[in-house]
């Protein structure tokens, strides 16, 4: 089918049909690069989950790993001086003086987990020694594989874990992404005091069970 159009005394003949196709073709492509945007999105790894907020089997997960002693868990130090404007605690290095709360507040939900199956390290650097200090009333003299991470912190995660004790550890952010990234999971933006949990109850194969912020453990339900 053709259409002619006339323009100032020119006339020219449109193919109707050739146009049709060209819009097929071009829905097909559309629809083509929408299927395939889907299916590398479902393919894709899933988000760390939230083991807040009502995420009831999370929450049980989690306790029930700890039950065991299958749990590691990474824990970020919480609020840099450095990089704030409020008080510092002392060292410009360390944490905030309002930090120090949130610090024992999450001292407290751990001792809640419970803590005498736990073993416990701290990254050296004075931010992370003084997140522990107010966490558990106790700073270990400092591990550099808690701040220099960015290679081997799963391995050296797993060679620090004793069967049937929980691990935690007093780190940073980079480690945390670290440690997604060995795990072949999307990286996560931690606040300060974030919680990473990670199942070894298969040491072969450990598994990220998820994130609580430090502001949401009241939103934690375990029943």
């Amino acid at each position: 089918m053709e259409l002619r159009l006339s323009l100032f005394g020119v006339t020219r003949s449109i193919d109707t049909s050739r146009l049709v196709r060209y819009r097929n073709a071009a829905v097909i492509l559309a629809s083509a690069m929408l299927v395939i945007a889907l299916t590398l999105w479902l393919l894709g790894p899933a988000a760390v989950p939230d083991l807040a907020h009502g995420n009831i089997a999370g929450a049980r997960a989690l306790a029930n790993g700890w039950a065991k002693g299958e749990m590691i868990v990474l824990v970020r130090h919480v609020e840099r001086c450095d990089h704030s404007k409020a008080a510092c605690l002392g060292d410009p290095s360390g944490i905030t003086d309002r930090a120090r709360a949130v610090a024992v507040g999450l001292g407290a939900r751990f001792e809640q987990l419970g803590l005498d199956n736990a073993d416990i390290y701290n990254s050296p650097l004075v931010r992370a020694a003084q997140t522990a200090g107010y966490m558990f009333s106790k700073v270990g003299s400092g591990d550099d594989w808690l701040s220099d991470c960015r290679h081997d912190l799963l391995s050296n995660a797993l060679a620090h874990k004793v069967p049937g004790r929980n691990l935690i550890l007093v780190t940073h952010s980079e480690c945390m992404v670290a440690l997604e990234t060995a795990l072949h999971r999307p990286t996560s933006a931690f606040g300060y005091g974030a919680s990473l949990f990670i199942s070894a109850a298969q040491p072969q194969a450990p598994r990220l069970l998820g994130l609580i912020e430090a502001s949401d453990w009241r939103s934690v339900t375990f029943q």
